[in-house]
């Protein structure tokens, strides 16, 4: 199927994007027990404080602010199905090294800290391949549609990696859990290695400093408004939400007593609304814009989060859960109008330098966003800390909407 060609009957019928979709499915359903399995390692197996869990967060996701800049730039010299490959499979094999450490009683927060380091920064490097990636699997006019299907996926994922994650972790123990992981992503990168499309050939860059094309990249983002104006919007959330999430299974394991299938059910219940995100985004871009969707979607479904707070066993915890999942729903909408129009605007060979920009920036104060949680949860509570990041990422709104009367004019 050459690339850009109409696809009404859906991009699943390209035999390629298809592999693509399968090993998205596969690697992100591990991801998604990660998600759940990981802290709770730390809280119920190591028995770590709030603080210790706001840096295990930090460690998680400092791979950002570390390398990503210069991963867009060499990613923008490489091919990037190879790094895709790559960053699986190291990925699989460092998860697994944690409930070999356990099993062999040499666990500690340290051991876990330096395991979610190294797991967070090949992350870096299979993130921006990946979306970079995508623009040459499909082509340009097919752009929404497959960001909206893997949306899809992942949301999928995001309702069964909970649910699976949760009774795993009940029956086997936290560490255990991550060996359905560590699979996953393995599965993920042995996947990947049968898509068959090849991709253009790239331009030659020789001798060509690094830091010339870092500042290429930095250049062209910071030059174009829309970009500007929805990487910081996107920083903005970001950072309240890793605050947020930081507290978010202290509160449910603690606070309201939750074991870990109760918690991988709320967990699974922020997937549903993340799938049915993935279900309309096509629509609501069409519908309303999709410079309009980018600053709609957080002013509306942000505000419910702050419902967890106050939930208490019983019916207000299961209105605190359709919150999470109006959240979920809302970030999808809003990520993949996003993503599609960053992609719009780039062209190829800049790509990843976009991509790496717009990580380093909008994740650059994701660490500082979980330690902050974790301080916060110290002094004040898991509550009070909830009812920071739930006013945060809804006042982000406001400057995402600079990006979308930019992209509607």
């Amino acid at each position: 199927m050459p690339k850009g060609t109409p696809s009404r009957p859906g991009l699943l019928r390209d035999p390629d994007f298809g592999r693509l979709f399968a090993a998205t499915a596969l690697g992100q359903l591990g991801d998604r027990i990660v998600f759940l399995a990981l802290p709770l390692v730390a809280i119920t197996a190591l028995h770590a404080d709030e603080l210790q869990v706001g840096l295990l967060t930090g460690t998680t996701t400092v791979g950002s602010l570390l390398i990503g800049l210069p991963a867009g730039a060499w990613v923008d010299r490489i091919r990037k199905r190879p790094v895709m490959i790559a960053a699986d499979l190291v990925r699989a094999l460092i998860l697994l090294s944690i409930p070999a450490a356990w099993w062999a009683r040499l666990l500690t927060i340290e051991w876990l800290c330096t395991a979610a380091l190294l797991h967070g920064l090949l992350t870096v490097f299979f993130d921006v391949a990946y979306v970079s990636y995508l623009p040459q699997l499909v082509g340009r006019d097919n752009l929404v549609e497959g960001n909206a299907r893997l949306s899809a996926v992942r949301s999928v994922t995001g309702i069964g990696g909970p649910a699976v994650a949760g009774p795993l972790v009940g029956w086997a123990g936290a560490p255990a859990a991550l060996l359905a992981s560590s699979a996953g992503m393995a599965a993920s990168g042995l996947l990947a290695t049968g898509i068959r499309r090849r991709e253009e050939r790239l331009e030659a860059v020789g001798r060509r400093p690094l830091a010339r094309d870092i500042r290429e990249g930095l250049t062209f983002v910071l030059g174009q408004p829309v970009l500007r104006a929805t990487i910081a919007g996107d920083a903005m959330f970001n950072f309240f939400l890793v605050l947020y999430q930081t507290m978010l299974l202290v509160f449910l394991e603690r606070t309201i007593g939750l074991g870990p299938l109760g918690i991988g059910l709320v967990l699974s219940g922020m997937g549903c609304g993340a799938l049915l995100g993935a279900l309309v985004a096509r629509a609501s871009a069409r519908r309303l814009g999709q410079g309009r969707v980018i600053w709609l979607a957080p002013l509306v479904t942000c505000p419910p989060t702050a419902l967890m707070p106050h939930a208490r066993p019983g019916w207000s915890l299961y209105a605190a859960a359709v919150g999470l999942a109006a959240l979920s729903l809302g970030g999808v909408v809003r990520v993949v109008s996003q993503s599609s129009l960053q992609q719009a605007l780039t062209p190829d060979r800049l790509l990843g330098r976009m991509n790496a920009t717009a990580r380093f920036v909008s994740w650059g104060g994701v660490p500082l966003g979980g330690v902050l949680g974790g301080v916060s949860g110290a002094l004040w509570g898991a509550g009070t800390t909830l009812w920071i990041g739930a006013t945060g990422m809804t006042l982000s709104s406001l400057v995402l909407r600079r990006a979308g009367r930019g992209a509607t004019m």
